[in-house]
């Protein structure tokens, strides 16, 4: 894909709205000169928010939305109500062809339904899954679905598999991307009905490189370039990750600060011990994509800062230039 790469930003989503989106936007605009960036929500409020800073106004439009999708709301009602929200708003020029992404750290259900709803699938694609860039110990790995059909079929998780790998091949450059299915155990006969008969429907594929089954507790170790799920168990995984890291990095820092020996050894290690904990940075990747639509839909953490968000919108640009969503379309439209 070539030329302007319009990303629309949902100002009125998350805990931190509109500081941070507006500052996440403004540093995006800076990084990537071929951005055009679109914030949607109340007008005077986020011209309030840019007030402050420096950024090529050519490049930034601000699309007013009054209404607010508030974090406990009805996903489907929402959607359906509030058509003049910052999220329905953004998602609608994303549908007319006026924008080519949009990032949301809002209602991940009102995310999930407006993408679905509003942009639609693609030809051919039955699920749309998120899918979340997650670091291990080899570097990255893809995990789909993280979030977002938590009663998929066995064909469903066939096309995760498929578009999970697309995504690593054009996107993070990976060459025969190693697709393993997350469950219980390494036998081709563990785990439950949806397992064993997506074991077999993906041993069949001639067009991915799948591995086998890959134990959840080894997925931290690597092994795997994407690890294919339903939403339950994807997103219970993402969260022990999370949960995991944080309880990890607590005990670190206890340690550390236990004694003045310890004290001493911290500080001789801090700047090794920065840079790797860097390298296990989730938010480094911005948000999960809503794969299989006709747009692109970003979804990052309701409490996402302004750095998250200008990671996010960066990945959009990644997105568009590798054309990913052409080449499920090419996948898929195909009669997959």
């Amino acid at each position: 894909m070539s030329g302007e790469l319009r990303v629309v930003v949902d100002a009125f989503g998350g805990d931190y709205a509109p500081a941070e989106p507006v500052k996440g936007a403004v540093m995006a605009l800076k990084e990537e000169p071929a951005l055009h960036i679109f914030l949607t929500g109340r007008e005077e409020l986020i011209e309030k928010e840019l007030s402050g800073l420096d950024y090529p106004k050519d490049r930034l439009t601000v699309v007013n939305a009054r209404e607010v999708i508030e974090t406990g709301e009805s996903p489907v009602q929402s959607i359906q109500k509030k058509k003049d929200s910052s999220l329905v708003v953004g998602l609608q020029l994303v549908h007319k062809g006026e924008a080519d992404a949009i990032v949301s750290s809002g209602n991940t259900g009102s995310v999930l339904v407006g993408g679905q709803g509003i942009i639609r699938k693609e030809k051919g694609v039955l699920r749309a899954p998120l899918a979340t860039v997650i670091p291990n110990a080899e570097g990255r790995f893809l995990l789909i679905d993280s979030g977002a059909n938590v009663d998929a079929r066995p064909e469903h998780l066939v096309q995760f598999a498929v578009m999970g790998s697309a995504y690593m091949k054009s996107v993070l450059h990976v060459e025969n991307p190693r697709v393993a299915l997350a469950n219980i155990g390494a036998e081709a006969d563990k785990g439950n009905d949806l397992t064993r008969e997506t074991y077999k429907l993906l041993s069949e594929r001639e067009d991915i490189n799948f591995i086998g089954n890959l134990e959840v507790r080894d997925i931290p170790s690597g092994g795997a370039d994407v690890v294919v799920c339903e939403a339950f168990t994807g997103n219970v995984i993402l969260k022990m990750y999370e949960g995991t890291v944080k309880a990890f990095l607590k005990v670190i820092k206890t340690g550390l600060m236990s004694s003045l020996r310890s004290k001493i050894g911290g500080l001789l290690i801090k700047p090794a011990l920065k840079q790797t904990l860097a390298a296990y940075d989730v938010n480094q990747y911005g948000g999960a994509p809503l794969l299989g639509l006709r747009g692109l839909v970003v979804k990052t953490h309701g409490n996402a800062t302004a750095g998250i968000f200008k990671n996010a919108i960066l990945q959009c640009s990644a997105f568009l230039k590798a054309d990913l969503g052409g080449l499920i379309r090419e996948t898929f439209g195909k009669g997959e």
